[in-house]
């Protein structure tokens, strides 16, 4: 590489990374359940025909205020009254309800009038204030807690709201209750959830970068011991990452729950291709090579293998497309283009870079590498004396392996994406407890036949299914038209509470009708469609895991099946969390049908390298064990196979390939020289067993960093594939030679 051509392409450098770091305060974050959503089901069509015909169920934010002692204390609820009044006003809020402002309907001689629920100007009424509403199912857990100690305001948002308008309402809700004095607060909603998440989303990028990048600039300094080597190192890896960013931005791509992901990939996927690099350069000048045939053979023959394992890794990530849902699929598609952009600036810029420098301003020379030989010949004889006992080790390993991936489960809970020791993770477990909770699962009712929703056949029908609900301890929240009607038998009956229940018979209830039709509660779209053949029942279940949930769903389907008269009515189960759920069966499915993908397309590389079946063997069944690995800790540790965790097997799979890719291309070149096949693992062993281990250390270090994480699932992402990586290091050293001496003849 001459002067000239590497000042030019240091400059190009230079210029691609002025334009990245102008780009990257344009990178976008999100967050939206929807995002999760897999796409083409058919739970997911029902589910936008119903929010078509209804309003999305979770375009609400709730607001529970907690006073020690009891709510019933009258400057506290004269306070929160004002409060819940004053958020009417809160930008894209709708409007609110809380007990403060609801009243009982009581008919009268002189017309119908409301008696208050709380009678907060007459303290000596609260306690037959409080005994009334912890008595009555509308309220307990929806807007007041069972032990009376807490108050909620709830609001209704504008629905599909998007971050910007989020951040909009949740300053004025914070502005809003620091005014009013609260301090003991729990917020739950769509707008609070897309504010914490999308600011844990940059917090998580940011963190992951530094320690990243102190981590392995530790580990260079020890692998180099001289400050150029890791100069041109450290510059090659960030100024990947510089690029990566500035290319998201300048695309527009969106980062989503898996961003934390990023600085590592990028970070351990560039010290890798440095570690093969510089290594083969500085031996090449250690063989007395000028510097401008040192980076020729470099490039020719390192370059060639780390452009295959870059390809394969991103063949591993791009497995991700096949999956249907969309961030899994984005990461695929971003991590394979991350992974095209290290290896460039690697090949590229890094070599320039190598050119101005000597062997002794690289390296610190000594008997550092004198050990490494003798280490990498120990290693050698070991693998000739104990084939046996490493076969068996690998069989008793594929056994437990087995026995470890019978143990996987989906069942995902929502509570397992959320920072650890976080508000927002406080204020969920809140709301689980003693109020509804997040989770909804909502009922679409469909009049059958000429029988309108709001008809009483159909109504005694719903309210069957809502009697049945009422016996699962985690479904809170229960509403829908029965309580329009109850609401109004209970106010011709003098307001007993023992009233609330549907009208005894149909004359009664079609002269209630007159007074429902004018009910808020009726108007189209919240619990009765526009056409009149279609109801609601909406509810709130708790976070006891997807496959809890499915397994409920489908009792209550059966339940649904034998109970109800399908001649009046039919009910389908619909629902944000519902369709979230489905998740769990996709990932099974797109993960297995990705990983074959993977391996075919990564055979057929393979194949068209080494052009010997025996050879693909020898390159593939090592890297079948990282996977296998990663599928066992799963089990063992009881770790939910979820859509974010879904995405170790591509990562492990894409990255596992490049040592195997590494050892045997130079085995290959060495076999072309005519050594026999022992000599030419030995000397394989020699030239690149150290800077295959020393890129399984910076990679399980690497990614041990996520341990430092305050979402769970990265940090289980971490905690697996670092440990999975460290058996493909095994694998590839002690499996692949046993491989390669059993099918690989001589001559």
């Amino acid at each position: 590489m001459t002067g000239r051509y590497r000042i030019l392409i240091v400059s190009v450098f230079a210029v691609l990374a002025l334009a990245s770091a102008l780009l990257i305060p344009r990178l976008r974050f999100s967050f939206d359940f929807e995002q999760f959503f897999p796409q083409d089901d058919p739970d997911l069509e029902v589910f936008r025909e119903f929010i078509r015909e209804f309003e999305t169920d979770d375009n609400f934010l709730l607001v529970a205020v907690r006073r020690e002692g009891g709510v019933f204390e009258q400057s506290f609820l004269n306070r929160f009254h004002d409060f819940s009044l004053a958020a009417r006003n809160l930008p894209h809020v709708v409007a609110t309800q809380s007990l403060t402002q609801f009243g009982y309907p009581l008919r009268t001689p002189f017309g119908i009038t409301k008696i208050p629920a709380i009678h907060r100007d007459e303290p000596a009424r609260y306690a037959a204030d409080r005994e009334r509403l912890l008595g009555d199912p509308r309220f307990v857990h929806n807007l007041i807690t069972a032990d009376g100690q807490a108050l909620v305001v709830f609001l209704k948002t504008e629905e599909a709201m998007q971050l910007d308008q989020a951040r909009e309402l949740m300053v004025g809700l914070d502005s809003l209750v620091q005014q009013s004095g609260f301090t003991d607060y729990h917020y739950l909603g769509r707008s609070y959830f897309q504010r914490e998440l999308v600011a844990m989303q940059q917090q998580e990028v940011v963190r992951s970068a530094i320690i990243s990048g102190i981590l392995v600039t530790l580990l260079l300094f020890l692998i180099f011991r001289r400050p150029w080597g890791v100069v041109i190192a450290m510059s090659s890896i960030s100024l990947g990452l510089l690029l990566f960013l500035g290319l998201l931005a300048a695309l527009g791509r969106e980062l989503n729950a898996m961003a934390a992901l990023y600085p590592v990939l990028m970070i351990i996927v560039g010290t890798s291709d440095v570690i093969h690099i510089m290594t083969k350069y500085i031996d090449e000048l250690r063989e007395g090579l000028s510097r401008r045939d040192a980076i020729r053979n470099t490039i020719r023959e390192i370059g060639l293998a780390t452009l295959l394992t870059s390809a394969t890794t991103a063949i591993g990530f791009s497995t991700l497309l096949s999956s249907r849902v969309a961030p899994i699929r984005d990461f695929g598609i971003n991590a394979a283009m991350g992974v095209l952009v290290a290896y460039l600036t690697v090949i590229l810029f890094t070599t320039a870079l190598l050119t101005w420098f000597r062997t002794e301003q690289l390296i610190q020379l000594g008997q550092q590498q004198e050990r490494w030989q003798r280490a990498m010949d120990g290693l050698w004889h070991f693998t000739r004396q104990r084939a046996g006992a490493l076969a068996w080790g690998a069989g008793l390993v594929i056994l437990l392996c087995a026995w470890g991936i019978s143990r996987i489960t989906t069942n995902y809970e929502i509570i397992n994406n959320l920072p650890i020791g976080a508000k927002i993770t406080e204020d969920f477990r809140f709301f689980e407890k003693e109020l509804t909770g997040f989770r909804p699962l909502e009922f679409a009712v469909y009049a059958q036949n000429e029988y309108r929703a709001d008809d009483y056949a159909v109504i005694r029908e719903m309210d069957k299914l809502e009697q049945h609900l009422q016996d699962f301890p985690f479904l809170r929240g229960v509403t829908s038209l029965t309580a329009v009607y109850k609401s109004l038998n209970q106010m011709n009956q003098g307001n007993r509470a023992d009233a609330y229940q549907l009208p005894p018979d149909s004359a009664t209830f079609m002269r209630y009708q007159r007074f429902a039709d004018r009910m808020p509660a009726l108007q189209p779209q919240v619990l009765l469609s526009r056409d009149g053949k279609k109801a609601r029942i909406t509810s709130r279940i708790a976070d006891i895991g997807a496959d809890s949930i499915k397994y409920f769903g489908q009792q209550l389907d059966q339940w649904i099946a034998t109970h109800l008269d399908a001649e009046v009515v039919q009910v389908k189960q619909t629902g944000t969390g519902l369709i979230i759920d489905k998740n769990a069966e996709y990932i099974r499915r797109s993960l297995l049908l990705g990983l074959g993908g993977a391996v075919i397309i990564i055979g057929l590389l393979m194949g068209a390298l080494y052009r010997d079946w025996r050879m693909l063997l020898v390159a593939m069944i090592p890297n079948f064990f990282p996977l296998i690995i990663a599928g066992a800790l799963l089990g063992f540790l009881g770790i939910e196979l979820e859509a974010t965790i879904s995405i170790v097997f591509s990562v492990i799979f894409g990255i596992a390939v490049d040592d195997t890719i590494h050892f045997l291309s130079r085995y290959k070149l060495v076999r072309a020289t005519g050594e026999g096949v022992d000599a030419s693992l030995r000397i394989t062993f020699q030239e690149t067993g150290k800077a295959i281990i020393l890129t399984s250390v910076i990679l399980f270090f690497g990614f041990l960093v996520m341990l430092f994480s305050v979402h769970p699932p990265s940090v289980y992402v971490g905690l697996l594939i670092s440990t999975t990586l460290f058996s493909a290091l095994l694998a590839d050293l002690l499996l692949m030679p046993l491989l390669i001496r059993w099918l690989v003849r001589e001559g």
